[in-house]
């Protein structure tokens, strides 16, 4: 990578910083001799201009930052359709890192952010993240941030998300409805709080449809490894629970990996044991049987989220007071083949 700045360049020449820069932009108070002397050693010494660099006149570097846990999950990769789509009308770049699910690695990404003074961050927290010190110091340097789909409830700043406690209880509902008696919970960790509210959803269905909520049929996917999490737990969930006629998954990974047991143990879906899924990823339409799921729209909360990030960036280069937005998304149930 190179790093040659304008310093090296002003002090080959023997001329001052500021001359250099003005020459490469073509200021029309820079000698032409001094102009085509800047910008030939600029291409000898192959120097390119820091993209990352403040905007020292507007006070901008043009860039946010964008941390979500993981890119394998459809959900997130059209949350970043979305983001981009908004980036781009106001020529903004977007810097995505991904932290694979580990609070170090967050916390090592803000860090990051903040020394490349992007203008805002957006984010979705790990399943790790327990504690929020690391991001209510995001809100103390006065970087604007707003939180999408896994948010901390506690942090006093803009989020957007889902109602997943509602999504959860519509999805149970459903089943319940269709018949179902004995249905089991694949529940993702226990710290996120999607997951969380999926759950009380999920055990709130139960109870008003006066179904006794049974602790032995939820089954935690906590590897961060939701297709096999899916798989083996189905697994223990027959061992365990031949009966069961139904399962709710956290996510759609989860409810494949939990089809893929049942089809290899000879189990018939719906027939036997219905499943469904949550959040609506491409993969659930081309399997076998199409997965039944809850639409949660990655697009639209992308979109959303970026749109609010780019008004609270305006608003503190006006110097006006931000009031942190809660925006909900709706969901619905796509029911295919898998109920």
């Amino acid at each position: 990578m190179n790093n040659t700045t304008l310093k090296e360049i002003a002090n080959q020449l023997g001329i001052s910083i500021t001359t250099v820069s003005k020459a490469l932009k073509g200021y029309s108070d820079v000698s032409a001799s001094t102009k085509k002397a800047v910008v030939d050693l600029a291409q000898q010494l192959h120097y390119t201009p820091n993209s990352f660099a403040v905007n020292l006149r507007t006070k901008e570097s043009k860039t946010i930052g964008l941390i979500i846990p993981t890119l394998v999950h459809d959900f997130f990769a059209t949350v970043i359709k979305g983001i981009l789509e908004e980036a781009e009308k106001r020529d903004y770049l977007v810097i995505i890192l991904q932290s694979n699910e580990k609070v170090s690695f967050e916390k090592k990404q803000l860090e990051l952010l903040l020394q490349k003074r992007v203008d805002g961050i957006l984010m979705s927290l790990s399943n790790e993240t327990g504690d929020f010190k690391h991001i209510t110091a995001i809100l103390q340097q006065k970087t604007p941030l707003v939180l999408f789909d896994k948010i901390a409830k506690v942090v006093p700043c803009s989020k957007v998300t889902i109602n997943d406690q509602k999504a959860a209880y519509d999805a149970v509902a459903y089943l319940i409805k269709k018949g179902h008696k004995k249905i089991a919970h694949l529940r993702g960790s226990y710290l996120p709080q999607n997951a969380i509210d999926r759950f009380l959803g999920y055990k709130k269905a139960l109870e008003d449809h006066q179904i006794k909520y049974d602790p032995s049929l939820v089954f935690a996917c906590e590897n961060n490894l939701d297709f096999e999490d899916g798989y083996e737990n189905t697994k223990q969930l027959i061992a365990t629970h031949p009966d069961t006629d139904a399962i709710f998954a956290v996510t759609d990974m989860a409810a494949i990996g939990a089809m893929k047991y049942l089809s290899e143990s000879g189990i018939e879906i719906p027939n036997q044991i219905a499943v469904l899924g949550f959040s609506n990823w491409f993969m659930s339409e081309v399997i076998t049987p199409k997965l039944s799921t809850i639409n949660q729209p990655g697009f639209e909360i992308g979109q959303k989220a970026a749109a609010i990030l780019f008004d609270e960036i305006a608003a503190k280069k006006a110097n006006q007071k931000v009031t942190p937005q809660f925006i909900e998304v709706t969901t619905s149930i796509i029911e295919r083949e898998s109920t």
